[in-house]
């Protein structure tokens, strides 16, 4: 799919009140120049979620949910970026352009790979139907043709040419990974003898495949390999057919093969998915968060079950906010949830091992205690101790101080100082969770108080003489962040932070960006641009630092041996530009 340009996600944002779009979801009071309401993303008394209509930004400092009116909706209704545009954008009686609905470049380039992958589902299908040794496989495992239908299971016959013998666009098939490419420009099947099961996207294209194998091929299991449409660290075989199957969705059950998900649909489980052949990832986890408040983890009971549970519950903590909840169901040694079901008794007995299924915070301090003597000492410190990294991972809200308290009873410290512990380790580790930053003034640097600054009143921006370049290249850290706000808002003073932050939205630097558009300096307006300026120069004074050392370098080994005259010319350079001082 193409992308939406960013010049019309910039207007749509400049024409939407994000005040109105969370107002008529939650009841919001005015309090101040903001708006306050209790957070509609996790229990709570005492409001903590506030809405700024000057920044166009939402911040809850319960449990650090943020964002513009794009993610309040990704989150509040549970929709894709997409999906949130599309819904913006009818509110305001805006069209998203041509291009981004299938006419532009990326679509230009996407458009061959979802077709010649739509021709490969088709065709094998059609060979499922002339093939009576995958007809009974498939009856083998208990899947009727009505499941097989709905999966849009297919064949992949034998031999190197099927596909490549039909396909209309080779290249396609190439770059969607049916075909591979020998170095003398030949190609062949990818997918041989295998039962083939179609990957789809949120809006039931397919975009990859999975095949079991028939034979005795020693790979039982293929995916399709990372394509410009399929990547498994964000895809999941049937997410798309659970969302069909079911208006609501009150848990999500992730398990671990195709078999699996498709047998359980066929005995009443159509809320079953599966990743692909990778570990969980919480790109995998926030999409299912999307769809459920609640995943059920289903793996094997043995060692290695449950080492893929202990990473999936890694993975796992970092977005357990709010109603989210995460619970572990490990199975009866030597069975899986396709052999379980197909018993007798199967479904009533899946149904009481999910009801038995096991909370996040019983798996991870049972995991936590293995091997520690809790009656002394030394193994309630090593507790303590082994805790730290996942609590700090935890948004925190009701999860994490349930999990403080539980131990704390292990431990045996009191639940205040154990929390007073994990916070003061995480602020020295530059970890503080939103919250604690309400009570603890965070330590800025220049660039970071700056960024703070500009997003609280962009129109700083035009009132600075400031050389971008210098800013871009200084090497201080967060400088070229800075230089971009500033060009940004300088070109488009009309628009609020919230724009720009959507910029960042899929960058690394777009959540630190978030947690400083949380807060709203105070004083007065004249006051914040003095000190605006003064952040902007103390940074480029921090350039000068870096210029200085590396200048009085250069006459050091000037002194000692001689300069190359790329050095020379360096050394001069720099001398010219210490001799101008700062530029803001």
């Amino acid at each position: 799919m193409a992308r939406i340009p960013q010049g019309f996600i910039d207007d749509l944002l400049a024409r939407t009140d994000i005040v109105s779009v969370v107002e008529s979801r939650v009841p919001l009071k005015k309090a101040g120049r903001e708006y306050q309401a209790c957070c509609p993303f996790h229990d709570e008394k005492t409001p903590s979620f506030t809405v700024s209509p000057a920044k166009q930004f939402y911040h809850c400092f319960g449990c650090g949910a943020h964002g513009t009116a794009l993610s309040f909706l990704m989150e509040y209704e549970r929709l894709e970026f997409r999906e949130a545009v599309e819904a913006l954008a009818g509110q305001a009686g805006m069209t998203i352009p041509e291009e981004a609905r299938g006419a532009g470049p990326d679509a230009d380039t996407q458009k061959p790979l979802f077709a010649v992958l739509e021709q490969a589902g088709r065709l094998y299908q059609n060979q499922l139907r002339h093939s009576p040794a995958a007809i009974d496989y498939l009856k083998s495992r208990g899947i009727t043709g009505a499941t097989a239908k709905a999966f849009g299971i297919g064949y992949a016959p034998d031999g190197w040419d099927f596909l490549r013998g039909q396909v209309r666009d080779r290249q396609a098939a190439i770059t969607a990974g049916l075909l591979i490419e020998k170095d003398n420009g030949h190609a062949y099947d990818r997918f041989r003898d295998r039962i083939m099961f179609p990957i789809r996207d949120g809006r039931g294209r397919v975009i990859g495949f999975g095949g079991r194998a028939l034979g005795d091929d020693p790979a039982k299991y293929l995916n399709s390999p990372e394509t410009p449409l399929f990547h498994k660290g964000r895809s999941l075989y049937g997410l798309f057919e659970a969302r069909q199957a079911l208006r609501e969705i009150p848990r999500m059950l992730l398990v671990e093969g195709y078999m699996d998900v498709v047998a359980l649909a066929q005995h009443g489980f159509a809320n079953a998915v599966a990743t692909l052949g990778t570990a969980t990832t919480a790109e995998h986890l926030n999409a299912l968060f999307r769809a459920t408040d609640e995943v059920v983890f289903c793996f094997d009971g043995d060692r290695a079950g449950r080492d893929a549970a202990w990473r999936a519950l890694d993975n796992a903590l970092p977005v357990m906010r709010g109603t989210r909840r995460a619970r572990f169901l490990f199975l009866p040694e030597g069975e899986d949830p396709d052999s379980l079901v197909r018993q007798t008794d199967g479904t009533a007995e899946l149904t009481r091992l999910i009801d038995a299924s096991r909370s996040a915070s019983q798996v991870l301090l049972d995991g936590l205690t293995q091997g520690l003597d809790m009656k002394d000492a030394d193994g309630r410190s090593r507790l303590v101790e082994k805790a730290r990294p996942f609590v700090t991972k935890l948004p925190p809200e009701a999860f994490k101080a349930n999990l403080i308290r539980e131990i704390a009873r292990r431990s045996g410290l009191p639940a205040e100082d154990l929390d007073r512990l994990y916070r003061e380790g995480a602020a020295a580790g530059g970890r503080r969770a939103p919250a604690e930053q309400r009570q603890r003034p965070v330590k800025f640097t220049p660039v970071r108080r700056a960024l703070q600054l500009l997003m609280n009143d962009p129109r700083l921006a035009d009132k600075l003489p400031i050389d971008i370049a210098a800013l871009t290249q200084s090497g201080v850290a967060g400088a070229d962040l800075l230089a971009d706000g500033i060009e940004f808002f300088r070109a488009s003073p009309h628009l609020p932070a919230a724009a720009w932050l959507e910029h960042w939205r899929d960058h690394e630097a777009g959540d630190a960006l978030q947690r400083l558009a949380a807060e709203t300096p105070r004083g007065e307006p004249d006051d914040l641009a003095r000190e605006f300026r003064e952040c902007v120069a103390r940074a480029l004074e921090g350039e000068k630092q870096h210029e200085r050392e590396r200048f009085q370098a250069l006459m050091t080994k000037q002194q000692a041996t001689s300069l190359t005259p790329d050095e020379a010319a360096e050394a001069q350079a720099l001398l010219e530009r210490l001799r101008r001082g700062p530029q803001a």
